[in-house]
Order: C-alpha cells, then sequence, then structure tokens
C-alpha cells in the first residue's frame, strides 16, 4: 500500500513537470512556420514587396519628385476563407510608405472622432474661441491606396495547397486614373507523414 503512494505521487511529479511551458521572446521577422494559414512572414513578405514596388515604379517616382502627396488608405478587403488581420497588414504598409518621406496620410478611421473634437470646440462654449480650430479647413487626399487578399486552398488526401494573392492599387482621386498597381503571391504547401505528424 505504502509502496503504491509512492509510485502515484512520483507519476504525478513526473507529470506535471512534463506539463510545464515555456515562454521566450523570437525574433519578429524570423520565418514563421506554424502551420499553413496566414502568419507573420506573410504579412511581412507582402508589406515589403508593395511598399518597394511603388516607391519604385517610374509614375509614382515621377509624382512625389518635388511633392508629398496626400495618401487615404482603405482597409484591405479580406477575400479569403480565413479570417486574416487585414488592418494589421493595412497598418505595416501605411507605416512604411509614411517613413518613406514620399507621402503623407489622412486616416481615414478617426473621421468621426475628428469631428466630435471639432464640435466640442465650436460648440460647446467650453473652448476658446481663438484657440478652436475651425471646421473645413482640412486638406482632402489626392490618391487612395487599396487591395484585396484572396487565396485558393486545395487538398488531396494527407497534402494541403494554400496559394494568397495580394492585389493593390493606386488611384488618382481626380482623373479616376490607376497610377500604380502590382501583386505579391506566396503558396505554402502542408503534407502529413504516414503518421499523422
Amino acid at each position: 500500500m505504502k509502496h503504491l503512494k509512492v509510485v502515484f505521487i512520483l507519476a504525478a511529479v513526473i507529470g506535471l513537470s512534463a506539463c510545464q511551458s515555456k515562454v521566450e521572446y523570437g525574433d519578429a521577422t524570423e520565418v514563421e512556420t506554424v502551420n499553413e494559414n496566414f502568419g507573420s512572414t506573410d504579412l511581412q513578405a507582402i508589406a515589403a514587396k508593395m511598399v518597394d514596388s511603388m516607391l519604385t515604379f517610374p509614375p509614382v517616382v515621377a509624382i512625389t519628385a518635388n511633392d508629398r502627396p496626400i495618401i487615404f488608405v482603405d482597409k484591405i478587403k479580406n477575400k479569403t476563407s480565413e479570417h486574416i488581420d487585414t488592418e494589421s497588414v493595412t497598418d505595416s504598409i501605411s507605416n512604411k510608405l509614411l517613413r518613406s518621406g514620399k507621402f503623407r496620410f489622412i486616416d481615414m478611421t478617426k473621421v468621426d472622432s475628428v469631428r466630435k473634437q471639432l464640435d466640442y470646440q465650436n460648440n460647446s462654449g467650453m473652448v476658446d474661441p481663438s484657440t478652436a480650430i475651425n471646421f473645413g479647413r482640412q486638406i482632402g487626399a489626392q490618391y487612395m491606396l487599396y487591395g484585396n487578399l484572396s487565396s485558393i486552398v486545395k487538398q488531396d488526401g494527407s497534402t494541403k495547397d494554400v496559394y494568397y494573392k495580394m492585389t493593390m492599387r493606386l488611384m488618382d482621386l481626380e482623373t479616376g486614373l490607376i497610377e500604380w498597381s502590382d501583386e505579391k503571391e506566396i503558396r505554402k504547401v502542408k503534407s502529413k507523414s504516414f503518421l499523422g505528424l
């Protein structure tokens, strides 16, 4: 009976020690291949490709040679079958373009907040009128940057093939002309061994 208690306690201790987890910091730019779903490496590759393509495209180089055009970036549309944080993709592209020093941005996601603040400043009676910012003084965007992320998923037995395609366009809002367009493709293949691992 005493031996059974000792064996049970040892089994419990071994079981608990085997279940412990460890958390470490990793390199955010390291290739991530946990599974075949859209991940951080895909996001970084798409953002880098799109920004490099746009900044080196001759008509865009000409547009930004003597001016910093104002762009509004529309949230990238997720046309895949999986949940993807396309806002994060949009933010990465916007940040890279802004840091290039070639463009200025209007943040359309904050228009309602700005409107509320301007209404408060101009109509609440609580703000000194000489310091209140007037309505109708904002500068309009000259260009709109927008895009789609789509995927094709195929599975045959133990092999799963996932193809992603990101397409982006830069439109001149005055003329409606597309000044730049490009796409980035990513393919991932997942194969299971005969043991299912």
